[in-house]
């Protein structure tokens, strides 16, 4: 009795195929407008959408800048004054800083 069920549900999904079969056209269709549909849509709703407060807040506040110690400032300019040469090469690059 088993047997006679289960050879009866494969010819039923047999003819189903069968009939699904003759609209494999229509159905992909039908799908990729669905798709479409709903990536539309999708889009639609992102684009309208209004931004929070906490990120409009987070968007208008300037960046904090970083603090550098004066007295490493004093130390490179001491560097800067005391050798030659290094003055020398920031002297030319400030003139002309596209000579090679």
């Amino acid at each position: 009795m088993d047997k006679v069920n289960v050879q009866k549900t494969i010819d039923q999904s047999k003819d189903i195929i069968r009939k699904i079969y003759r609209y494999k056209l229509l159905i992909f269709i039908v799908f990729v407008a669905v798709i479409y549909g709903y990536s539309l849509m999708r889009i639609h709703s992102l684009y309208n959408e209004q931004p929070s407060q906490n990120s409009v807040a987070a968007q208008n506040n300037p960046l904090k800048g970083s603090a550098v110690d004066k007295s490493v400032v004093s130390q490179l300019q001491a560097l800067r004054d005391n050798s030659v040469n290094v003055k020398t090469l920031f002297d030319q690059t400030r003139s002309n800083p596209f000579q090679e």
